[in-house]
């Protein structure tokens, strides 16, 4: 069973979202999905300045296994994306909820549909 942080909220898509600070929240995707994907090998990340829309594709992790769409978990502007996971996609595997996030946006729209970790659990359980 995947351990996810309390402090963040999930999408049913398996994307995790951390508290805005400055109106600016952190996204990556949970380590249920990371494992589900075997090793990560690529990782096309939105465009720093563009934005995402909630629900929608806005890049691609790619693994040995699979191509997987990445969804925005929130609607707004994409201001940073990890050139670290860019460089070293294994660290979606290695670590999804630390050095593997992937990008930053500032939100301009929540949906209200986002899980708590326990929701979250319950859910990717099945």
């Amino acid at each position: 069973m995947s351990n996810n942080p309390q402090q963040l909220r999930y999408s049913k898509e398996h994307e995790w979202l951390s508290t805005a600070e400055d109106g600016v929240a952190t996204v990556g995707i949970t380590e249920f999905a990371a494992n589900a994907l075997g090793d990560v090998v690529y990782a096309q990340l939105p465009d720093v300045g563009s934005t995402v829309t909630a629900g929608e594709t806005c890049g691609e992790l790619e693994s040995t296994k699979s191509v997987s769409d990445l969804y925005a978990p929130v609607t707004g502007e994409v201001t940073e994306i990890n050139e670290d996971v860019v460089n070293d996609p294994s660290l979606v595997n290695s670590a999804p909820f630390e050095g593997g996030w992937l990008f930053r946006v500032r939100v301009t729209e929540e949906p209200s549909d986002l899980l708590s970790a326990d929701e979250y659990a319950a859910f990717s359980a099945g």
